[in-house]
């Protein structure tokens, strides 16, 4: 990375080899522990070389009993507390009506909780023509 100037770093599903490599909740604790180095690894990056690090990262849907009665999408992201303290802005992407996109903003620190409808085109990134 010294040699040539990267922006950014993208990790796509960052959970997924953690949980298919550590199964079951007796491994709970090595997998978290794991994951947690490799987190703070790429914050170091992230400080170091001035890059922008992005992970994508995998939902499940959320079976901890009443409490997903009361709340409106039902699903929460892999990986627990390591991922949302290792995150500066969290943002959930899902499919909105028709061929519209949602990205809404769910955690920042500078930014409000927001939602933002866009499209994916042939040309582009767009935004949503409804």
């Amino acid at each position: 990375m010294c040699e040539s100037r990267f922006a950014l770093v993208v990790v796509d599903s960052a959970t997924h080899l953690y949980r298919t490599d550590y199964c079951g909740r007796g491994e709970l604790s090595a997998r978290q522990m794991h994951l947690g180095r490799f987190l703070r690894s790429l914050m170091r990056m992230a400080d170091e070389f001035g890059v922008a690090v992005v992970i994508t990262n995998q939902m499940v849907a959320q079976v901890d009993g009443g409490m997903a009665m009361f709340n409106a999408d039902p699903k929460k992201p892999i990986g627990g507390n390591i991922m949302a303290h290792a995150s500066v802005t969290r943002l959930s992407l899902r499919k909105g009506r028709g061929n519209s996109r949602v990205c809404k903003i769910y955690d920042s620190p500078s930014l409000p909780e927001s939602e933002a409808v866009f499209c994916i085109a042939q040309h582009g990134i767009c935004d949503d023509a409804e």
